[in-house]
């Protein structure tokens, strides 16, 4: 993992705001794991990487604790 982003506590919009944020500087093929416990969060992440172009690589779940893996797309960095 390239990085590792803590969104815990944080409502929507605001995990995938600072999603976007940290992964700009990041290079293409970087992998990201997000932690959030925003129910929101598991429709909005995967929205999230289809529209800047990242690739959605899973959700796991562990006592209300989300744990979702993201790789950085070239589209993403062009956009």
């Amino acid at each position: 993992m390239d990085l590792e982003i803590d969104a815990l506590g944080l409502l929507c919009p605001l995990p995938v705001l600072r999603l976007r944020k940290r992964m700009e500087p990041l290079k293409d093929g970087a992998k990201v794991q997000l932690i959030a416990d925003d129910p929101a969060a598991i429709v909005d992440v995967p929205h999230f990487c289809n529209e800047a172009g990242h690739q959605f690589l899973g959700m796991s779940e562990s006592d209300g604790t989300l744990f979702f893996t993201i790789q950085k797309g070239a589209a993403a960095s062009e956009a």
